[in-house]
C-alpha cells in the first residue's frame, strides 16, 4: 500500500510565503494599484527566516509577503473602486479621442469616489490607537502643507493638509498639551502629551519649495500616503474638539471687526484661524470656567514604592506648572522672526503674543503697547527700544519650555553670543553616546566645564592682581612673624608635655590588645591565614579568559546577531572617541582666539 504525503514546498515557509508577482496575478491588480491598496490596508513585505525555503528554492531576492495578507486583500471593496478608475480612465481616453466632449463631461460628473473611513476604523479601532500612530500622519501632513501645486499630487490636497494641521495645532493650545520643543536642520521637533500618548513630530522650516528630480522623491507614492493621512487627522480632529468643548469646525470668538466687510467671510475666518492668536468658540459656554483642580494620585495598593510616588507626584507637578509657563507675560514679534511657531509655543503656555499689522492678519496689539513684557528679535541692534521690556533672541523661548522655568535673560539678550541649544529628547538615552560637556554640566552640578568655564578670562586677567596679592601677604607676615615668637614657644611646651602622656596611655592599650589576643590564639587550634596580593595582570587575564568561554557558549543561529552587537558597540565607541576628538580641537581653537583678542586689547591699552 502506497503512502502518499505533501509534496515539497506545500509546508512550511514554502506555503506561508508568496511573490509580488504570483499577488498581482492572483489580485488581477496592476502594480500601481497594488501599491495604492497595500499602503491604504497598512500591508507591507515580510521577511522570512529561510529565504530559499519561501521562494520554493529559487536564488536571489524577491518581495515576499505573507499569504495571510493578500487573503486579506481579497475581500476588500476598495478593489472595485480601483477597477472602477481604470474603467472611467478608458472612457475619459476613448472619448478625448473622438473629441466627443458631451460625454466626458458626463464622465466627469459622475467619477468615481474612493471613501477610506472604514479602512481607519479598521486599523484604529480605538481613538488611542489612532494617538499612538500619528506621528507619521502628522509630520508627512505638515511637509505636505507647505507644498506649491505638483504634478502627481491632487489639487486640493496641501490645502487640506494645511487646514487640518492648523486645527491640530488650535487644539493643542487648547489642550495645553507641549512638553518638549526643538530646533535643527530639518525644522521644529514638537512633542506632546495627549490622553496619555507621547506624540512627537516636525515641522520644516519656511523655505522656498526646491523642486526635485523624478528619481529622487516618488510623490505619487508619498500623495497615498497622505490620501490616507488625511481622512485619519479629520477623525483625530474631530474626537479632540468633542473632548476640549470646542465647536467644529473651528469658529472665532470675536470676528465682529471691520475687516471682515473687505474680504469673504470663509476666507476671513480661514487667515484668522490660521494666525493662532485667538481663541476658538466652546460648545457650552458653562463648562470653560471650570479651572484645573489639584492633583491626586491614585495609591492601588500598599507594596509602591515611596519614592517612585514621590516622584511621579513632583513630575505631574512640574507639568502643571508648565503650563501657565508664560501666564501674564505679553510678546511682541519682530518681522525677522518666524512667526507660526513661536506664536503656537507661547500660546501653548498661556502667553500673549502679536506682530506687525502689516506682517500677518490677527495682530491684538502694537509694537508701542507699554504693557508689553518681551520683545523676541533676532537682529543686532534696533534703533527704538523702550525701557519697559526684554529684547530676548527665540532661543530663550524654546530652552525655558524643556528646562520647566523661565531661564535668565542675560544669556539671550539682543547681540548677545548664544549658549549650546541642547536637544530635550535624550532623556532616555544608550549608554554608549556622546553627551557635550555643556549637556553633562547641566545634570551633574559638580561637573566643571574644563575649557568652556566662563571664568577662565577672568582668571586670565587677573593673574597680574594675584601676583601683587601674594607679594602684600609674604609682607605681612615677616612683620607679624617677629611679634609672635614668645607666644609659640609656649604653646610648643604645652602641646609636648601632652604628646607624651597620650603616649603613655597608648603604649598601655596595646599591651591590653595584646594580651587579650594571646588568650584568644590559646583557645584556637584553626591556624590564622596569611595576606596575598592580588595581581592585576592575572585577575584581568582570567577574566578575559572567563569572556571568551562565554562567547563560545552562544548558540549558533545567534552568533550572527552577537557579532553584529558587538560591532554596533565598536562603531558607537568610535564615534564617541571623534566627537571628543572634534571637541578638543574646537577648544583648543576657541581658547588661542581668545588669546590673540586679549593680547590685541592690552595692546591697545
Amino acid at each position: 500500500m502506497a503512502v502518499f504525503g505533501k509534496k515539497k514546498y506545500q509546508s512550511g515557509e514554502g506555503a506561508q510565503f508568496i511573490t509580488r508577482r504570483a499577488a498581482l496575478r492572483k489580485l488581477q491588480l496592476t502594480l500601481n494599484d497594488f501599491r495604492k491598496l497595500c499602503i491604504l490596508k497598512g500591508i507591507y513585505p515580510r521577511e522570512p527566516r529561510n529565504r530559499k525555503r519561501a521562494q520554493k528554492g529559487d536564488t536571489g531576492i524577491k518581495t515576499l509577503y505573507h499569504i495571510k495578507d493578500i487573503q486579506f486583500l481579497m475581500h476588500e471593496p476598495i478593489i472595485w473602486k480601483l477597477r472602477d478608475y481604470k474603467i472611467f480612465n478608458r472612457r475619459i481616453g476613448r472619448a478625448k479621442a473622438m473629441k466627443d466632449f458631451a460625454k466626458v463631461k458626463k464622465y466627469l460628473s459622475n467619477h468615481p469616489t474612493l471613501k477610506l473611513d472604514h479602512i481607519v476604523k479598521e486599523r484604529y479601532p480605538t481613538f488611542i490607537d489612532a494617538l499612538r500612530d500619528l506621528d507619521d500622519c502628522l509630520t508627512l501632513c505638515f511637509l505636505f502643507s507647505t507644498f506649491p501645486s505638483l504634478s502627481h499630487i491632487p489639487r486640493d490636497q496641501s490645502l487640506l493638509c494645511r487646514r487640518l494641521t492648523i486645527e491640530f495645532l488650535h487644539a493643542v493650545v487648547a489642550a495645553k498639551a507641549l512638553r518638549k520643543v526643538f530646533i535643527s536642520i530639518k525644522g521644529y521637533y514638537y512633542q506632546a502629551e495627549i490622553k496619555g500618548q507621547t506624540i512627537t513630530w516636525i515641522v520644516p522650516h519656511h523655505f522656498c519649495f526646491e523642486p526635485q528630480a523624478k528619481n529622487e522623491v516618488d510623490f505619487k507614492i508619498m500623495s497615498t500616503f497622505v490620501e490616507f493621512y488625511i481622512v485619519m487627522l479629520g477623525f483625530v480632529n474631530y474626537r479632540l474638539y468633542n473632548t476640549l468643548n470646542l465647536h467644529y469646525p473651528p469658529k472665532l470668538t470675536n470676528i465682529g471687526d471691520i475687516e471682515k466687510t473687505l474680504v469673504d467671510e470663509e476666507a476671513f475666518v480661514s487667515e484668522r484661524i490660521s494666525a493662532l492668536n485667538i481663541p476658538l468658540v466652546n460648545l457650552d459656554p458653562s463648562a470653560s470656567a471650570i479651572e484645573d483642580e489639584e492633583i491626586e494620585l491614585d495609591q492601588f495598593s500598599n507594596e509602591t514604592d515611596a519614592t517612585k510616588i514621590e516622584a511621579a507626584r513632583v513630575e505631574a507637578e512640574k507639568k502643571q506648572k508648565l503650563k501657565t509657563l508664560f501666564k501674564g507675560l505679553k510678546f511682541f514679534i519682530n518681522r525677522e522672526v518666524p512667526r507660526e511657531p513661536l506664536v503656537f509655543i507661547l500660546r501653548c503656555f498661556g502667553g500673549e503674543v502679536s506682530w506687525d499689522k502689516l506682517l500677518f492678519v490677527g495682530a491684538t496689539f502694537d509694537e508701542s503697547d507699554e504693557t508689553i513684557t518681551h520683545q523676541i528679535v533676532d537682529r543686532p541692534s534696533l534703533s527704538t527700544q523702550y525701557i519697559s521690556r526684554y529684547y530676548v533672541q527665540p532661543q530663550w523661548i524654546f530652552d525655558s519650555v524643556n528646562a520647566r522655568e523661565l531661564l535668565p535673560v542675560n544669556k539671550y539678550l539682543m547681540g548677545v553670543v548664544l549658549p549650546p541649544h541642547l536637544s530635550p529628547f535624550t532623556e532616555n538615552r544608550q549608554d554608549q553616546t556622546y553627551i557635550p560637556p555643556e549637556e553633562r554640566a547641566l545634570m551633574d552640578p559638580d561637573y566643571k566645564l574644563n575649557d568652556l568655564e566662563a571664568d577662565s578670562d577672568e582668571e586670565d586677567n587677573d593673574d597680574k592682581s594675584d601676583n601683587e596679592e601674594e607679594k602684600i601677604d609674604a609682607n605681612d607676615e615677616n612683620n607679624l612673624s617677629s611679634g609672635s615668637d614668645e607666644e609659640n614657644e609656649e604653646e610648643e611646651e604645652e602641646e609636648e608635655e601632652e604628646d607624651d602622656n597620650n603616649m603613655q596611655i597608648e603604649k598601655e592599650k596595646e599591651k591590653e590588645k595584646k594580651q587579650a589576643q594571646l588568650q584568644k590564639k590559646k583557645k584556637m587550634k584553626v591556624q590564622t591565614g596569611e595576606i596575598v596580593k592580588e595581581n592585576p595582570w592575572e585577575k584581568a587575564q582570567q577574566e578575559r579568559q572567563e569572556y571568551r568561554l562565554r562567547e563560545k557558549m552562544i548558540k549558533k543561529k545567534h552568533r550572527k546577531l552577537y557579532k553584529s552587537m558587538m560591532k554596533g558597540r565598536q562603531d558607537r565607541a568610535k564615534q564617541i572617541w571623534l566627537l571628543r576628538k572634534k571637541r578638543r580641537v574646537h577648544d583648543t581653537k576657541e581658547k588661542e582666539k581668545r588669546k590673540e583678542q586679549r593680547k590685541a586689547n592690552m595692546s591697545v591699552k
